[in-house]
């Protein structure tokens, strides 16, 4: 009988704890959807639509209500709406190999539907008095925001991120900060707001806030047996995504965080007597993030961190150099980086986290957060010693992704583990 086949039973005897501060989370994100929407319906307040790392504190410091379409996009994919939607956009033009997210959102807006509906009886996402973009992600971002300019007739200003870098270096922050100024006088037109320096400090001091909070959550995982899970990460990091820049993400991050501490030292683990620690590379699977998370509850193996929830670590903001900063934080991202960089990374948090193996998705249409195409998994095996696992699937599109392959391939990975002397 293996070690497996002995631990189970003994593991299905507990049942998954929740975290407690969810119930909070979901209120304050609620708020944030109930509020645009409210805005929307009596135009008491502008909506600027607006990538999801930055430049929302620009924005927020100029009195708009922030809307990220990447957060819906996300929604689509964990509702497994989205692979339905997908085709709609397809048929005006946008190839199924471009961003899911991107083609999701087209597809769902061209439908008519969205999942703010059933979710808080939203009956359409917001639309914007302005776009702002920064491609620190990628290129699909401004072809996104151009599809819903043209539709609306509505501004669209951006920042174009230097990328594939290996240092941050001087000349490309004073390249972003003029991009940003640059912007300023679009956004005074709109939000009939005088750009105020000192409103902006106060933002990117909460932003710093916020964003030092998550990170502790993050490394939270760190702790044997770790408190939580990736698959809980991409949940409750809705706040530091929507919220950034806003008091209630600090006051929220500052509840979870100290239940997380007292899960530490009560050395309670988010998956009991858990026996293998993971790292995840690339973006989620939405639709099957609960799939995914109860097979790896099953087999007592905890992701207990990941690239992608990092995104929205800004060590760099600094309230009194707020555009300097902000310029900074959003091109030390790791997406921005290098093979050399992000290897490098990586290195840190494996070897913090105890990790034991390397789970890398190949999102089908994200070709920017996926790290295994160049050869890292198999440079990581030999620099580190680490067995990796490749999983081909996408974040929205299920049509990309096959449950039985990917299944055999995990259960075949952690068996793996198994073997492995302690």
């Amino acid at each position: 009988m293996s070690k497996r086949e002995i631990l189970v039973p003994e593991r299905q005897k507990q049942p998954r704890k929740q975290i407690a501060a969810t119930s909070q989370m979901k209120k304050l994100m609620a708020s944030h959807f109930l509020e645009i929407d409210e805005a929307q319906r009596t135009g008491q307040k502008k909506v600027a639509w607006c990538t999801s790392v930055g430049p929302a504190e620009l924005l927020h410091a100029m009195g708009f209500l922030v809307y990220f379409p990447e957060n819906h996009g996300a929604l689509l994919g964990a509702t497994r709406m989205a692979t339905d939607l997908i085709p709609l956009a397809n048929a005006v033009g946008y190839s199924p190999d471009i961003c899911s997210y991107l083609t999701a959102d087209v597809g769902a807006y061209l439908g008519g539907v969205t999942p703010l509906t059933k979710a808080y009886g939203i009956q359409k996402v917001p639309k914007a008095d302005v776009l702002v973009y920064n491609t620190n992600q990628c290129r699909d971002v401004q072809d996104w925001f151009s599809f819903y300019a043209r539709e609306w007739n509505v501004p669209i200003v951006g920042i174009h991120t230097h990328r594939n870098i290996q240092e941050v270096n001087d000349y490309h922050i004073t390249d972003l900060v003029a991009q940003i100024k640059g912007m300023i006088p679009t956004l005074e037109l709109v939000s009939g707001i005088k750009f105020d320096i000192d409103k902006l400090r106060e933002v990117v001091d909460l932003s710093l806030q916020c964003t030092s909070l998550w990170k502790q959550v993050l490394q939270c995982g760190a702790a044997i047996p770790a408190p939580l899970t990736f698959f809980d990460a991409t949940i409750h990091m809705g706040p530091a995504v929507v919220l950034r820049g806003k008091p209630e993400a600090v006051d929220y991050y500052k509840t979870l965080l100290a239940e997380l501490n007292d899960r530490i030292e009560k050395k309670e683990g988010a998956v009991p007597l858990e026996r293998h620690r993971l790292y995840w590379d690339g973006m989620p699977v939405w639709g099957k993030l609960r799939e995914l998370s109860d097979q790896f509850y099953g087999m007592q193996t905890n992701v207990v961190a990941s690239t992608y929830c990092n995104s929205w670590i800004f060590d760099a903001f600094d309230p009194t150099h707020p555009l300097e900063s902000m310029a900074r934080a959003y091109t030390e991202l790791f997406i921005v980086r290098d093979e050399s960089y992000k290897e490098w990374y990586m290195d840190q948090w494996i070897k913090t986290f105890g990790i034991d193996g390397v789970i890398f998705h190949d999102a089908k249409t994200c070709p920017n957060n996926s790290n295994n195409r160049y050869s890292m998994p198999q440079r990581m095996a030999v620099r580190l010693g680490l067995p990796t696992l490749v999983i081909h699937g996408d974040l929205n599109d299920l049509r990309c992704y096959s449950e039985e392959q990917t299944r055999t391939n995990i259960e075949a990975f952690v068996e793996q583990l198994d073997q492995k002397p302690a």
